[in-house]
């Protein structure tokens, strides 16, 4: 193997950073994991950490060296190319022994990148946040939503875990119908359900929301599963809207046919969300290729390989996917 031939990807999350290291055509030949490696959220010196470990674990199951690599291609949400950040990962990379050249991308373009090679198309990622894209000529043309838990992310697990709290606080409030969240909710705090509180209020209610308000606000996120564990009825409509919302921001970027990559666990599985999504789109839904994946690794090798200047196809990236899977 060349030394100037290999490229590295990153698909550096809130969460994780994996790391691919791949040769021009495409073949996976590293592959390592490690700790958050956005700085936006996790901080420059803790993302750095994260990078570091998941690009020594590529480059040791390879067996190259740190100055062999072409390029490091990163992709994370809201990450410029510039600032401390930047600039921290820089010099530790350097310190390593990294001479090649450090590039940034969006995950929304790594996670379209994942699933088709085509210079057009869409991409919609529904996970704690939610943001649609459309792709022409391989680079984000138009985008919507993305705005955060206060202004925006309609039909996130955001949106979904902050509704299923407003449904079980009307329920003990008794200002709104019972629903079997309720109960599901309790268990998921760790809260009794009996009892009477001060000035007429259950202590149930009482519990929740405190629990609730102590919360950072993004951790409502957490509370999604709730609503996709049963089929009561309140449940269900919020499934639905929020399969509505996503189509709606969808349908503000549709131009025409193409592939559509949907990231995320909200979409990506079938039922009420998906059902209602292509409900809503209706005619337009028959000219999208709709095709699930499971995070931005694959589009981060990818764009890592574009960014070597080399020409990537449907062959690339099916290559990729199928060097990746044997390392994970």
């Amino acid at each position: 193997m060349g030394h100037d031939m290999v490229m590295l990807g990153l698909d550096a999350g809130g969460t994780s950073t994996r790391a691919v290291l791949t040769t021009a055509q495409g073949e996976c030949v590293g592959y390592g994991v490690g700790g958050r490696g956005n700085p936006v959220s996790a901080g420059p010196e803790r993302a750095a950490v994260g990078v570091l470990e998941a690009v020594q674990g590529a480059i040791s199951t390879a067996g190259v060296r740190w100055d062999g690599i072409r390029v490091i291609t990163a992709a994370m949400a809201g990450q410029r190319a510039s600032g401390p950040g930047v600039q921290r990962l820089r010099d530790r990379l350097a310190a390593e022994g990294f001479t090649g050249r450090l590039t940034f991308e969006s995950d929304l373009l790594a996670t379209y990148f994942s699933g088709t090679a085509d210079e057009f198309g869409y991409a919609i990622v529904s996970g704690t946040g939610a943001c649609v894209v459309r792709i022409s000529g391989g680079r984000i043309e138009s985008a919507r939503d993305g705005l955060g838990w206060l202004l925006g992310d309609r039909g996130s697990g955001f949106w979904i875990g902050r509704r299923v709290a407003r449904a079980v606080v009307q329920d003990l409030d008794g200002t709104g119908p019972e629903t079997a969240m309720t109960q599901r909710l309790l268990d998921h705090l760790g809260l009794p359900a009996e009892g009477m509180g001060a000035e007429g209020r259950s202590q149930a209610l009482e519990r929740v929301v405190d629990a609730l308000y102590a919360l950072p606000p993004i951790e409502l996120a957490s509370l999604a599963p709730l609503a996709f564990a049963t089929d009561d009825p309140a449940a269900l409509r919020i499934l639905r809207r929020a399969g509505e919302h996503l189509a709606d921001s969808l349908a503000a970027v549709l131009s025409g046919p193409g592939p559509l990559i949907i990231g995320g666990g909200v979409l990506s599985r079938s039922g009420p969300v998906r059902d209602a999504f292509i409900r809503r789109l209706g005619n337009s839904a028959a000219d999208l290729d709709l095709r699930p994946v499971n995070d931005g690794t694959v589009g981060a090798g990818l764009l890592a390989i574009r960014a070597g200047g080399v020409s990537t196809s449907n062959a690339t990236l099916a290559a990729l996917t199928d060097t990746i899977a044997k390392f994970r």
